[in-house]
């Protein structure tokens, strides 16, 4: 199961790198995988080679006499004085070759020797790393062992009652130490006190260090050439390097190795990503800010352009009103109201006598039709120009030149925040808010229409005109049929007088309630309309402005998350791998 988790960390990184932002933080953590990707291929390349151990220590700490010791005689150098190793010596079994472990030959002098240790083990006697040699000369000491530690898989730390503070060895040690699990040796067991306890505490705050070796390289060499088997601490060494790194462990030990690697390139991506996110947050914050105060702006213009119109509004109200009533008596009165021009155009009509007066009714009732038509399309077009009118170039201007210095700052195309692009965006949002205000509208009157067409409010106006009318037909009524004929005195039946008064207070009767009832249409659709200006008062309503800036800045943050959790499966995947290492120190 941890190798099949292992193996699928290399597709999801890729996956990872491949939908990366345009964005120079996340092309550095693309090249940072690139390079982890050449591991890899090098990992892959040695799958079934044997075991590459390396010595790293400073001079005079004995790596080459170890070496020799674990070989079982004398394959290189050794001197405590000064520095004997110029050139990584690569020591080896017959029929390995540096080609073989992915190792340039130039780099290295190959020894060979037909030892049972080096079955399945390789061993490299590296240059001291405390040397005056400046690592940009490619030839010198300190640049091979930069070349040759990444082929390793293990690296044998090699430190003396002296050394073990060297803070050069410390630097080389740190560089290399992912990738490739650890062990520490203690040399000079002979002559020197044991100073592992301290040494362990010198490393605890960057490595954990598995188990320390305290050895007499000089004595395992005298005992391998008398043919004795090793014993004490470095019996224990050998034990470690050639039979618990046999067969399947010494694969693990390379996912483990690999997984480290995977690790520290997460880590230095993660320190990239997040010097950078900062001002991510804050372009987000930015076009947020600029969102609400244009859609502030959008809102107020669109309140006023709604109020302005709200007559027109009103009559499509009582219109839709009137349609769900039917032909009932208030029903009536709010179809004359809303018909009165063309009645009284009508009845004008109908009293024409002349050609010249009938021309003259066919270009008032024209100049009438115009207005109506001007009214509906200046209804309809309400949130065209409440756009056109709150979005002016000042103010995109002024958004592209803010939003275009976080841009810059974050490194993301400034393109991406010209006035130009900010435009385009602006009449795209400006359209879309069109239909959704259509709609939004629309919906408005419908509910509107709905709550004033109640039977509860229909009943009231019902009844009180209902209640005059029947006033005016009981008075007609007595007096035709009662008073005049019926009763001993009979009086007259009303005359003109009669029905012209009657007439006169119906109408303002129906005008009192046609007044009431507009005027409530009125309240209810102003506290809507203030009520919709405030729903669209928020940066949603300017949604569509800036969305190229702000899809970068989802991209960047995307890219973060994705990391946060292959991070975090690494993270696991170490804890896993290292309960089967404890042997070995490797990198925290």
């Amino acid at each position: 199961m941890l190798l099949a988790e292992v193996d699928t960390l290399v597709d999801d990184m890729a996956r990872w790198v491949e939908d990366a932002p345009n964005w120079p933080r996340a092309r550095t953590c693309r090249a940072l995988v690139k390079q982890l990707n050449q591991r890899i291929h090098s990992l892959r390349a040695r799958v079934d080679a044997p075991l590459v151990v390396a010595t790293l220590g400073g001079t005079g700490t004995g790596k080459s006499t170890l070496i020799n010791a674990l070989v079982g005689c004398e394959v290189v150098r050794v001197g405590r004085a000064r520095p004997t190793t110029t050139k990584p010596t690569l020591v080896c079994h017959t029929g390995i070759s540096p080609k073989i472990l992915g190792i340039d030959p130039d780099l290295v002098e190959v020894v060979h020797r037909d030892t049972p240790t080096l079955s399945n083990l390789v061993l490299i006697d590296c240059p001291d790393p405390d040397t005056t040699e400046s690592v940009d000369n490619v030839s010198s000491n300190l640049a091979r062992l930069r070349a040759i530690l990444p082929y390793c898989d293990a690296i044998l730390v090699t430190a003396t009652q002296q050394k073990y503070r060297s803070a050069r060895v410390g630097d080389e040690l740190h560089a290399a130490a992912s990738g490739a699990r650890l062990v520490f040796v203690q040399t000079h067991a002979d002559t020197d006190h044991d100073v592992r306890d301290d040494w362990k505490r010198v490393l605890g705050g960057r490595y954990t260090t598995g188990e320390l070796f305290f050895v007499d390289s000089l004595r395992a060499l005298a005992d391998a050439q008398a043919n004795r088997d090793p014993r004490g601490e470095f019996g224990n060494l050998v034990d470690l390097l050639t039979r618990q790194l046999a067969g399947a462990a010494v694969g693990r030990m390379r996912r483990a190795n690999f997984v480290d690697l995977v690790d520290q390139t997460l880590s230095i991506c993660s320190d990239q990503v997040e010097a950078g996110v900062r001002p991510v947050g804050q372009l987000r914050d930015a076009i947020q800010q600029h969102r609400a105060r244009l859609g502030a702006q959008l809102a107020s213009s669109m309140r006023d352009e709604l109020l302005t119109s709200r007559r027109q509004w009103e009559n499509r109200l009582l219109g839709r009103i009137a349609a769900r009533w039917g032909f009932s008596p208030f029903a009536l009165v709010i179809r004359c109201f809303q018909g009165l021009g063309s009645l009284i155009s009508g009845a004008m009509l109908w009293r024409a006598r002349t050609p010249a007066q009938v021309a003259l009714l066919g270009i008032v009732q024209g100049a009438r039709s115009w207005r109506q038509y001007v009214g509906q399309r200046k209804v309809e077009s309400a949130a065209g120009r409440a756009v056109a009118g709150c979005w002016d170039q000042t103010e995109l201007r002024s958004a592209s030149i803010v939003l275009g210095g976080y841009a810059n700052e974050i490194g993301l195309d400034k393109e991406l925040a010209s006035l130009a692009v900010i435009s385009v965006e602006a009449n795209e949002a400006g359209a879309f808010f069109v239909e959704t205000m259509a709609t939004a509208i629309e919906s408005l009157t419908d509910r509107l229409a709905q709550r004033h067409g109640r039977w509860p409010v229909r009943l009231r106006y019902e009844i009180l005109l209902g209640a005059m009318l029947g006033f005016l037909l009981y008075r007609v009524g007595k007096n035709f049929f009662y008073d005049s004929w019926w009763i001993e005195n009979p009086v007259s039946p009303f005359g003109v007088e009669f029905y012209i008064t009657a007439a006169f207070w119906l109408t303002l009767w129906c005008v009192v309630l046609l007044w009431g009832f507009t005027w409530r249409l009125r309240r209810g659709l102003r506290q809507e309309i203030n009520q919709l200006a405030n729903d669209w008062n928020n940066p949603s309503s300017a949604a569509g402005i800036f969305t190229k800036l702000e899809k970068e800045c989802k991209a960047i943050e995307q890219f973060q998350f994705t990391l946060a959790k292959i991070k975090k499966r690494v993270d696991l995947l170490r804890q896993q791998l290292a309960r089967q290492d404890e042997p070995f120190g490797h990198l925290r």
